[in-house]
C-alpha cells in the first residue's frame, strides 16, 4: 500500500471518477519500484517481484489465466481495468448490473482474496502478463528479482465451480500449459529463478490433491526458470515427501509456525535442493531472537552447505505494517520490542551476515536482539495479578446462559415485541470523510472532548431517524465515535498499545491498523454504554448495542508471543462480559458481539480443530452469558466457509446468528439446513464490499431461498456486514430495497411471528 497507504488513496480516486487509469498505474509502479529499491539498500539478495496487485494476488492470477467470466465483458487478449475491478467490487454502470465474485479469508490470516468461479467448459489462456511486466519493469532499474505466482494447485483448491458437479481440480491440465507459457517468457526475460506459491502444502491434502501437486510440480519444473517452491503459514509434515520427491530446485519452508520441520529436514537431509528457511516472523511485529535465528541457520549451513541455503522471512510481509521508523509517538520501550516489514528485512540480512562473516560482524544486532527479549520479560506492564487472578477463577458456570435457547426466545418474544422477518443492519454506518475529518481533527486537538461528542450525538440522533423513516425494526447507533471495530476497543482496554502508520491491507484499498496485545487484558472503565445509552434514548423500538467479540479482537491484533493465545482471549473475554452486564443494566434489551474471525482462527490442520475450537467458543460464551434470558444475544460472521464447524457455531448459543452469504446467493445456508441449526439466523441479503444497490427483487429472491433452508420464525433480514465503507447514495436505497422485501415477504407469510417451539 505504501508507507502512507498512497496505493489505496489512488485507487480510490480512480473509483470515483474512472478514467483511463495513468495516473493510478503511474502511482503504482512508483510504490513498486520504492519497495524494490528499499529491499536492495536493506541488502536483501533475493528481492521478490509480481507479487505487488491494485486488489488481489488471487484476482491477478485468475486474470493471468483468462478465467474471467462472460458477464464482465472481458475483452480478448487481456483484463482492462474496469473488468478487473467489476470482478473485484461489482459494477453498475453502462446500462450492465453485475455483482462482484465472492471474496473469503487467506489460510488463517485477516486477509480477503477474491473466489475465482470457473465453469464446466472452462477455457484458459495467458492473458494477463503482470508478472513478466514487473519482472522487466525491475530489471530496466537494475535489480533483478526473483518473480512470484500463486501457483496452480493452490489457485484450484481455492477457486469454485460454478457448475454443480464440476471439480475445479479437473483443471489441472488445462491450466499447466498456461503456467509454462509463464515460464517461458520469464526465462527469455533472464529469470534464473520463479517462486510459485503452495501455501496449501501446509493444509490435510485429499488424495486428489496431491496427485494434482505432484503432476504440476512435474510439469513446472522443467519449463523455464528454476523453481523455489514456497510454502508457507505451518509444517509440511505428511506432504514433504510429495515435495522431495519432485523436481523442483527449491523450497522454502516456514521454521517460525512450522517450527518442527526443521528436524525432520535435518534428518532426511534432501539432495540437490536449495533450501530456503523462514525464520523471521511474516505474521507478528515482535523483533526476532536473533541468537536463535542464527542458530538454527548455522545447522542448516553445517548440514546442507553455504550454497544450499537461503535466510527469509517465514512469509509474505503483506501482514506487517510497513516501517517501524514512522512511530514517532509510539513508547521507546514498547518501540523496543517491535519490527515492522522494514525492520524485518534487516534482521533477515543479520541472519545472513551471521552465517557468511561471523557472528561478531553482527554483534550490535544481537546484542539489540537479546536486549528487546530482556527488557519485555521484566517490563512490569506485561503481568497483572489482577487479571490472571480472575482469569483462574473462571468456573464452566460462567459460559452458559441460564436457560436452553427455546426458553429464552419466548421472554425475548414477548419482551422484543418483533415483526415477523425482523430487519436491522450489522451495525456500523457510512464513515463519511466528515466523520474521518472531524476525527482526526479531534486526536490532533483542534477541537476538544465536547465539541467532539456533540458532533458524535449530532450523526447518531440523524441516523436513528434515518433508520425509522426507512422502517427497520432494530436500530443501532451508527459506531460514528469508532475508527475501527476492533482499534476501537483495544484503545480502552489495558494491555493494548497503537501505532500511528501500522497499516495492513485487508482486502482491496480496505487497510486496517491491528492493535497490539504486549500485556494482560482489562476493562478500567465501560466502552460502549454512554453511546448506545443516548441513542436508545432517541427511539422507542429496540436499540441494539454493539462490541466486537473475543476471539476477533484477538485474532485481529497483533498478539504477545510469551504466553498461550487462548489465555489472552479469556482475558478479553472477561474484559468483554463486563461491557455486557452494564449494557444489559442500561437497558440494552440486544446486544451483539461479532464474531467474523471465529473461522479465520481455525487451525489449517484438522487435528489441531478441537482444541482451538474449545477455548474460542468458551471464550464467546463467558463474553455472552453473564445476561438474563430476556437480553437477546446476537453474534455476526462474515466470509467463512461453515461447513466443517456448524456444531461448534451452535454451540455458542448466540440467539440469533448473521452471516455473509450474498455473494455466494446463500450457499453458506446449506451448511446450516444439514445441520438443522437451531436458534435463528440472518443471512445477509446483499454485498456491502461492493458499490452496486440491490433491487427489491433480487433481495425477495434471496429471501425466498433462505426460506428453502429456514422456518419463516428463523430468518432475520440485514445486509451481510456493516456499512461503514459504504456511501450514503448506495446506503439508503440498498436499505429501502431490504426493507420493502421484507415488508413484501410478510404479507405473503404474514405479520406475527410465531411462537418458539
Amino acid at each position: 500500500m505504501g508507507p502512507g497507504r498512497e496505493l489505496k488513496k489512488a485507487l480510490e480516486k480512480y473509483w470515483a471518477q474512472p478514467d483511463d487509469g495513468r495516473a493510478l498505474l503511474a502511482e503504482a509502479a512508483r510504490i513498486r519500484q520504492m519497495h524494490w529499491t528499499a529491499q536492495r539498500s536493506a541488502g536483501v539478495d533475493l528481492i521478490p517481484s509480481g507479487d505487488f496487485s491494485l486488489y488481489d494476488h488471487m484476482l491477478d492470477t485468475t486474470a493471468m489465466l483468462g478465467a474471467i467470466p462472460e458477464r464482465y465483458g472481458a475483452a480478448n487478449g487481456g483484463t482492462p481495468l474496469p473488468v478487473y475491478f467489476a470482478m473485484a467490487r461489482g459494477s453498475q454502470t453502462g446500462g450492465r448490473d453485475v455483482p462482484a465474485l465472492e471474496m473469503t479469508k487467506w489460510f488463517d490470516t485477516n486477509y480477503h482474496y477474491i473466489v475465482p468461479e470457473l465453469v464446466a467448459h472452462q477455457s484458459f489462456r495467458l492473458s494477463f502478463t503482470k508478472v513478466a511486466d514487473h519482472y522487466a519493469e525491475a530489471s530496466k532499474l537494475g535489480i533483478p528479482t526473483r518473480p512470484v505466482l500463486v501457483g496452480p494447485v493452490t489457485f484450484l483448491s481455492l477457486a469454485k465451480a460454478s457448475d454443480p458437479g464440476t471439480d475445479p481440480l479437473s483443471f489441472l491440465d488445462a491450466v499447466l500449459p498456461v503456467y509454462e507459457e509463464a515460464l517461458r517468457s520469464l526465462a527469455k526475460a533472464g529469470a534464473a529463478w520463479v517462486q510459485i506459491d503452495e501455501p496449501i502444502l501446509v493444509t490435510d491434502l485429499s488424495e486428489r490433491q496431491r496427485q494434482a501437486v505432484k503432476r504440476a510440480l512435474k510439469g513446472l519444473a522443467g519449463a523455464g526458470p528454476k523453481v523455489m517452491l514456497a510454502t508457507y503459514f505451518g509444517a509440511l509434515q505428511e506432504n514433504l515427501d510429495l515435495v522431495l520427491e519432485s523436481p523442483v530446485s527449491g523450497l522454502h519452508v516456514d521454521l517460525v509456525r512450522g517450527a518442527s520441520q526443521a528436524d525432520e529436514l535435518m534428518r532426511r537431509k534432501p539432495a540437490d535442493i536449495v533450501l530456503s528457511l523462514g525464520l523471521v516472523d511474516g505474521r507478528n511485529v515482535w523483533k526476532a531472537d536473533l541468537d536463535e535465528a542464527v542458530k538454527t541457520a548455522e545447522r542448516f549451513v553445517a548440514a546442507f552447505g553455504d550454497e544450499r541455503v537461503i535466510v527469509s522471512t517465514s512469509c509474505s510481509l503483506l501482514h506487517t505494517p510497513e516501517d517501524l521508523s514512522l512511530e514517532t509517538a509510539l513508547d521507546p520501550e514498547l518501540k523496543g520490542w517491535l519490527a515492522f516489514a522494514a525492520e524485518k528485512s534487516r534482521e533477515v540480512v543479520a541472519i545472513a551476515r551471521a552465517l557468511n562473516e561471523g557472528r561478531k560482524s553482527v554483534a550490535a544486532e544481537l546484542e539489540e536482539s537479546r536486549r528487546a527479549r530482556e527488557s519485555r520479560a521484566r517490563s512490569p506492564r506485561i503481568t497483572s495479578k489482577a487479571v490472571q487472578e480472575r482469569t483462574a477463577a473462571l468456573t464452566p458456570v460462567m459460559a452458559r446462559r441460564p436457560r436452553p435457547y427455546v426458553e429464552r426466545a419466548r421472554t425475548q418474544a414477548a419482551t422484543l415485541k418483533l415483526p415477523l422477518f425482523p430487519t436491522t443492519t450489522i451495525g456500523s454506518f457510512p464513515q463519511t470523510q466528515k466523520v474521518r475529518s472531524v476525527r482526526a481533527e479531534f486526536k490532533s486537538g483542534a477541537i476538544d472532548a465536547a465539541q467532539y461528542d456533540k458532533f458524535v450525538e449530532e450523526e447518531i440522533a440523524s441516523t436513528v431517524r434515518m433508520q425509522e423513516e426507512l422502517g427497520l425494526d432494530v436500530l443501532v447507533h451508527g459506531e460514528f465515535e469508532r475508527n475501527d471495530m476492533v482499534e476501537y476497543f483495544g484503545e480502552q482496554l489495558s494491555g493494548f498499545a497503537f501505532t500511528r502508520n501500522g497499516w495492513v491491507q485487508s482486502y482491496g484499498s480496505r487497510c486496517v491498523k491491528p492493535p497490539l496485545i504486549y500485556g494482560d487484558v482489562s476493562r478500567p472503565k465501560p466502552m460502549t454504554v454512554r453511546w448506545s445509552s443516548y441513542a436508545k434514548s432517541l427511539t422507542k423500538r429496540p436499540m441494539k448495542g454493539m462490541l466486537t467479540g473475543p476471539v476477533t479482537i484477538l485474532m485481529w491484533s497483533f498478539v504477545r508471543n510469551d504466553q498461550p493465545r487462548d489465555v489472552t482471549c479469556r482475558q478479553i473475554a472477561l474484559a468483554l462480559r463486563d461491557e455486557v452486564v452494564d449494557l444489559e443494566a442500561a437497558g440494552i434489551g440486544i446486544i451483539q458481539i461479532d464474531e467474523p474471525a471465529l473461522r479465520e482462527g481455525l487451525p489449517l490442520r484438522r487435528s489441531e480443530w478441537k482444541g482451538y475450537l474449545s477455548w474460542a467458543v468458551e471464550s464467546f460464551r463467558i463474553a455472552s452469558s453473564g445476561v438474563k434470558d430476556g437480553t437477546q444475544i446476537h453474534s455476526h460472521m462474515c466470509y467463512s466457509e461453515f461447513n466443517d464447524i456448524i456444531p461448534s457455531i451452535a454451540d455458542m448459543d448466540a440467539d440469533v446468528l448473521s452471516i455473509e452469504s450474498a455473494r455466494s446467493r446463500m450457499e453458506l445456508l446449506g451448511a446450516f439446513k444439514e445441520f438443522r441449526y437451531p436458534n435463528e439466523i440472518g443471512p445477509g441479503v446483499y454485498d456491502i464490499h461492493s458499490p452496486r444497490v440491490p433491487s427489491v427483487e433480487e433481495i425477495s429472491g434471496l429471501l425466498e431461498t433462505a426460506l428453502g433452508v429456514l422456518q419463516p420464525s428463523q430468518l432475520w433480514v440485514n445486509p451481510d456486514c456493516g456499512l461503514k465503507t459504504r456511501g450514503w447514495k448506495e446506503t439508503k436505497p440498498a436499505l429501502v430495497a431490504m426493507v420493502e422485501a421484507a415488508r413484501q415477504l410478510r404479507a405473503h407469510h404474514g405479520k406475527k411471528r410465531p411462537r418458539a417451539d
